[in-house]
């Protein structure tokens, strides 16, 4: 007889470990199953509202942000100081180890492996089927209900809702590298590249870690050289001679999925379920977010038997940031489009309602609804830098 789970979570990011956590918290017998070995590139930043809403200790807290400099392509920088607070920063490599050891604390079992296929048994429960790290041996255990939060390209997503189209995703690439102690680097700035040469058509990065630096870029177009940009904008800004401490790459896929689940047992979240922000590619929020509410999905399942329940977490966040993605895809969709739409996007972040309203809605991930005279005089501004009918 396999084993009998009441969830196998499959994916160990801070969506996957997240959800978990919340189920082995609720008593549920869970398998976390997490490929060893893999990290995320990822600029590592997470909001107040991270930090709250998922009790992220200080000792997780890397570097704490409190300005931003956008650069437009013609060098010309945008200083958008945080007022009332900061952004975390956090390092993946030690974060996502970190959120798995906690579930694994409250009751989850953790267990290291690559995740193989799902199908089903004669009594109708799910058969997951995985190598577990440094075997060649298939192990098998059944499962009530299983979450999908195996990345962007989801092998339980491909399995299991095979009629879904492949996101759309933009390709991250990033350079972890150590700051030297005589350097004259601001450890407390995030700096957000809008240049070509460095991202046709998304933008690039260098946000701080405490002692080392996440230096970044992604783009769509696959024939781009994201490695290249990399050297190349390290040169530029002078840490060509920092030293590597390690390079990771993967695909960000930048909408909501129209399903997050199979109908029966299965459920999506993370970057399986499409959940990281356009033109922002802001993940590890929405990422924990879409973790907690496939738990609150499959808890609701199992309590009920009720398969409707798994479409809970979808219509939940979407009801919650639906809106905030959509706005974000229609700036992506204008501002990113070439160098002079990016000129103008960042001449435009130095109008103090765009930074206010910027921050309170990063902050708090919600669209600022009580100002609005300044998102009337943001819509004109816009039109505005949009059209031409003002100098770059």
């Amino acid at each position: 007889m396999t084993e009998i789970f009441d969830v196998v979570v499959v994916g160990g990011g801070p969506s996957g470990a997240t959800a978990a956590d919340d189920l082995a918290r609720a008593g549920r017998h869970v398998l976390l199953l997490d490929r060893a070995g893999r990290i995320k590139p990822c600029g590592g930043a997470i909001p107040p509202r991270a930090i709250r809403d998922f009790q992220i200790p200080d000792e997780q807290i890397v570097a704490r942000i409190n300005c931003a400099r956008i650069v437009a392509p013609s060098k010309k920088w945008v200083d958008m100081p945080v007022e009332n607070g900061y952004v975390g920063m956090v390092d993946r490599e030690h974060f996502d180890e970190w959120l798995r050891a906690r579930a694994a604390e409250h009751g989850a079992d953790w267990r290291r492996g690559n995740f193989e296929s799902i199908s089903r048994d004669a009594d109708g429960l799910s058969v997951i089927e995985y190598t577990p790290k440094g075997s060649e041996e298939v192990v098998r255990v059944r499962a009530r209900c299983v979450i999908g939060a195996d990345g962007a390209r989801s092998k339980v997503a491909k399995q299991a809702l095979p009629d879904q189209p492949v996101p759309k995703c933009v390709y991250a690439y990033h350079e972890i590298v150590a700051a030297p102690q005589d350097s004259d680097w601001d450890g407390k700035r995030c700096d957000v590249i809008y240049e070509g040469k460095y991202s046709p058509d998304f933008y690039s990065w260098v946000f701080p870690h405490g002692s080392t630096a996440s230096i970044g870029t992604g783009s769509a177009n696959k024939g781009f050289s994201l490695r290249g940009s990399i050297g190349t904008l390290r040169a530029s800004m002078g840490m060509d001679g920092w030293h590597t401490i390690r390079r990771e790459g993967a695909p960000i896929p930048l909408k909501p999925l129209k399903r997050w689940d199979n109908g029966r047992d299965v459920v999506l979240a993370g970057d399986a379920a499409g959940v990281v922000a356009p033109a922002s590619g802001e993940g590890i929020y929405y990422a924990m977010l879409g973790g907690r509410l496939a738990a609150l999905a499959a808890e609701k399942l199992l309590e009920t038997g009720d398969v409707r329940a798994l479409k809970m977490a979808r219509k939940l966040f979407m009801k919650d940031h639906g809106q905030v993605f959509l706005v974000l895809g229609i700036m992506q969709l204008f501002w990113y489009r070439n160098d002079w739409t990016r000129e103008r996007f960042v001449k435009m972040c130095k109008d103090p309602d765009v930074q206010r309203l910027t921050w309170e809605g990063y902050m708090n991930k919600k669209l600022v609804r009580r100002d609005p005279l300044a998102h009337a005089k943001i819509f004109f501004k816009d039109t505005a830098q949009l059209l031409g009918l003002t100098r770059a």
